[in-house]
């Protein structure tokens, strides 16, 4: 399956899976997700499916999406597009979903982590393949993509809300990477995509180690020495791993509840319990890191 909003970048990915898909003898399914964000989105979406269908994809679909607004526009965006991509891919059993993220994505993404100063795992950026979705653009820029949309007649279209400067990821696009390039010198965004693809490797190898000390513990239970003779990286994905385990939502730990965390092992002074979110209490009780459930 491939996602394609009629921007170059998954126009162009789209052209490139025709002719391998064939080669391959794999049925290629063509979606675009209408948001209804635009009171043009149909239009737009029945412009999508006439080129894919001229570029020799004959499954095409068209998925409306409700965009609930929960923690900004992008984000809920965001949700509701996979949410739907994962529904068709069960209706037509696809196994891969190709998306069509880019060098210029990859490298705004990076910039973005630094700006929040998040850890490795952000700035690594997005991966070639998570579970059944798949980007193989990741090493070709935007410019690649356009030139290949003009080589195959194809007409790309410009979401307005790639020019909105309300959005952060516009600013890094039209501000801050150009910025970049005139004060420090071309090639910035290739040094990005590439610091990314560096810190990924490092961040799977850390979380991997995580992963195997954790497999012989109790998650609940865990005895602060061996926690002291670990390093940082790895004894704060450990922390993490025992943070959800005792019950936190996903997704709703963040660096400094880890940091109060770690605190019991690195910096004990008699602080007492601390409270995390999803009723998790976190205590040291001799020599031991206690983590209870509601």
């Amino acid at each position: 399956m491939v996602a394609v909003s009629g921007g170059a970048d998954s126009l162009a990915l789209a052209a490139a899976l025709v002719p391998e898909c064939k080669n391959a003898l794999v049925n290629l399914v063509g979606v675009t997700i209408d948001h209804q964000l635009q009171n043009s989105s149909s239009e737009q979406a029945t412009k999508v499916l006439s080129q894919l269908s001229e570029l020799g994809i004959s499954q095409v679909e068209i998925v409306k999406v409700d965009v609930e607004l929960i923690d900004g526009l992008e984000a809920s965006a965001r949700r509701a597009r996979y949410a739907a991509l994962d529904t068709v891919a069960l209706k037509y059993d696809a196994k891969l979903i190709f998306l069509g993220h880019t060098l210029n994505d990859q490298a705004e993404s990076v910039l973005l982590g630094l700006a929040r100063g998040s850890g490795a795992r952000s700035l690594s950026g997005m991966a070639r393949c998570t579970g059944k979705y798949c980007r193989p653009l990741l090493e070709i820029s935007r410019s690649e993509t356009l030139a290949a949309c003009a080589e195959n007649n194809l007409t790309p279209w410009v979401d307005p809300h790639n020019s909105d400067l309300q959005f952060a990821r516009v600013r890094v696009r039209t501000e801050a990477l150009p910025k970049l390039e005139e004060s420090i010198g071309p090639g910035i965004t290739e040094a990005l995509a590439r610091s990314a693809d560096l810190l990924r490797d490092d961040a799977d190898a850390l979380d991997e180690w995580a992963t195997q000390v954790a497999a012989d513990l109790d998650l609940s239970d865990l005895e602060i020495n061996l926690l002291a003779g670990l390093p940082k990286a790895v004894r704060t994905r450990l922390l993490r791993k025992a943070i959800y385990a005792a019950g936190a939502p996903m997704g709703s730990i963040t660096a400094d509840h880890v940091a109060t965390v770690e605190a019991f092992v690195t910096s004990w002074h008699g602080q007492g319990a601390c409270s995390l979110p999803g009723g998790v209490k976190v205590s040291r009780i001799s020599g031991r890191l206690s983590l209870l459930s509601r």
